[in-house]
């Protein structure tokens, strides 16, 4: 499972979109994004911890659990496209560690890590699989992944209602937020066309970790996973 060669052509979006990546997903999230990070983050990043945000964008999960901790973290943003990262700087009193790569080639050591967060990115792993296993590679003993992402329901009609949602109203709102680069937005669809349902997601999560919480917002179109090493 993951994007496989799909991922080229959503990398290239990503890119194209930075000029208006944060406001249309506040936009397209309902005014939810925010809150589901810090539901996703809260008493799972503690001060002195070592942070991982991977498939940072802007660093918008670092933020959050940088206010929820008194900024006692340290954190390390890691993202494909070196213009998103370029782009982080302004948004921090104190320039973060970065670092360029993708989920499935992590390059840093086991154990490095007290928790790794992936705030809307695990889904645009080009595979899912082989992101989880390195996420677990570089985590601790007792190690937590954060994931806040689209969800896709179990349920036929909440699912239905999910997809009628992206592929309908989420263009109509990223166009009115980000103008012709919010029209762009519409490959999200393609990347929750290929995500899994959430019971099998946390089937292959529970594949390497030892337990999980997983919580749901928007009729299961939203999760908060917290994996424990």
């Amino acid at each position: 499972m993951g994007l496989g060669s799909y991922w080229g052509e959503v990398i290239q979006v990503l890119q194209e979109i930075i000029p208006v990546y944060d406001k249309v997903n506040s936009i397209i999230s309902l005014g939810k994004d925010k809150k589901h990070r810090i539901r996703g983050i809260s008493q799972r990043v503690h001060p002195g911890d070592n942070i991982l945000d991977a498939g940072s964008g802007f660093g918008n999960m670092s933020k959050t659990a940088l206010e929820l901790t008194d900024n006692k973290i340290s954190i390390t943003l890691y993202d494909p496209l070196v213009p998103m990262l370029k782009n982080t700087s302004i948004f921090f009193e104190e320039a973060p560690n970065m670092a360029n790569g993708v989920f499935e080639h992590i390059p840093f050591r086991d154990g490095k890590f007290d928790a790794v967060l992936c705030g809307y990115s695990l889904r645009d792993a080009i595979s899912l699989r082989i992101a989880i296993s390195e996420i677990h590679r570089v985590l601790k003993k007792d190690g937590r992944l954060v994931i806040v992402d689209l969800g896709k329901p179990d349920e036929l009609i909440l699912r239905a209602g999910v997809s009628f949602y992206l592929r309908c109203i989420l263009p109509i709102l990223a166009f009115i937020a980000g103008g012709r680069l919010g029209l762009k937005f519409g490959t999200l669809y393609g990347t929750y066309k290929r995500w899994p349902r959430n019971k099998r997601l946390e089937e292959l999560i529970l594949a390497k970790f030892s337990r999980i919480e997983f919580e749901k917002d928007l009729m299961g179109g939203a999760i908060m996973v917290a994996a424990y090493k």
